[in-house]
């Protein structure tokens, strides 16, 4: 009996290591499961973060007031102008009423009178005689001319000590023929975490546009950020949107990314002065759809030495 007793002892006590043995290995498979699982997971939503905010970027565009629909930029000068599609007007929209209506421009006001017969809305409501046009820079946004049972609309915007006519269309050919966006391999290393430096209260920094003009934009302060051991810095923009706007250009501009650069949306900083930049966002500015666009262009503070394969490429309009 004390003999069994010792065979069954020692069969115990070789059993236990290796009860625990297996008992680890089993946990720490399960762990190592559990991190592919998160692993997986974190992959999926980025994935599906990415492929919705692409696709709210192509439905934007194609609103019937989006960008795709510009069909003109018309400069005002002081004087009268008869508006219409046919060829006797001051300012010929390319689609619309052949007379729409008599545009006229004193200093800094600007007066329409739309043409008897022709249904005109101004901001949603009918327009039966002339009214007072307010323009972009005005609180609250300019007043919109509509036309062709609202398919178009005109609002007058300024640029430095100029005003344009600007109209759109819903059966613009930028809209109803619009191709494909593409977009640069990118992936989650591209979303990056930087540090927002704050500018004294009140500075501003020189834009220029696409058609020339400077204008002064409140810069509230930069961001700094690391890629491939080196630190870049972007000057960023606040236009009153409560987050911050970044306009640059990088190795890629022009070569496989649209030449005047690439915009980008982030987020204010947080109390520790942390800012995301997420370049798989980065996306063209209006002028790579329309030449009847203003853009901002990157200041020369914010032409990168870095190669940004992350973001929308340059579009390429499709052959008609």
């Amino acid at each position: 009996m004390i003999q069994m007793k010792a065979v069954r002892a020692l069969r115990t006590a070789l059993l236990v290591p290796t009860m625990c043995i297996a008992l680890v290995a089993c946990g720490d498979d399960a762990a190592e499961a559990e991190k592919a699982r998160q692993a997986a997971a974190s992959a999926a939503a980025f994935t599906a973060g990415q492929q919705a905010w692409r696709e709210e970027r192509r439905s934007d565009l194609l609103k019937p007031d989006g960008w795709s629909s510009l069909i003109g930029l018309h400069w005002i000068e002081p004087g009268s102008h008869y508006i219409g599609s046919d060829a006797d007007n001051g300012i010929r929209i390319e689609i619309g009423p052949k007379h729409l209506g008599l545009l006229d421009r004193k200093g800094d006001r600007l007066h329409f009178v739309p043409e008897s017969g022709v249904a005109v809305s101004l901001d949603g409501q009918p327009l039966t005689g002339g009214a007072p046009l307010k323009i972009d820079t005005n609180e609250g946004g300019p007043s919109t001319l509509g036309f062709d049972d609202g398919n178009g609309i005109a609002t007058v915007i300024k640029r430095g000590d100029r005003y344009a006519l600007r109209v759109k269309h819903a059966n613009a050919p930028t809209r109803v023929n619009f191709g494909k966006l593409e977009y640069w391999p990118g992936g989650r290393d591209w979303r990056i975490d930087g540090k927002f430096i704050a500018h004294p209260a009140g500075r501003t920094i020189p834009i220029v546009n696409i058609i020339g003009m400077t204008d002064e934009i409140p810069n509230p302060g930069a961001v700094e950020f690391k890629r491939d051991g080196k630190t870049f810095r972007l000057e960023a923009l606040d236009e009153g949107e409560g987050e911050l706007f970044l306009i640059y250009a990088d190795r890629t501009s022009g070569h496989g990314s649209y030449g005047a650069g690439r915009y980008l949306d982030a987020p204010m900083p947080d109390a520790q002065g942390k800012v995301t930049l997420d370049f798989n966002r980065g996306y063209n500015p209006p002028c790579a759809f329309t030449a009847f666009a203003t853009c901002p262009l990157p200041p020369p503070e914010n032409r990168l030495d870095l190669l940004i394969a992350a973001g929308e490429k340059a579009y390429a309009k499709p052959a008609h």
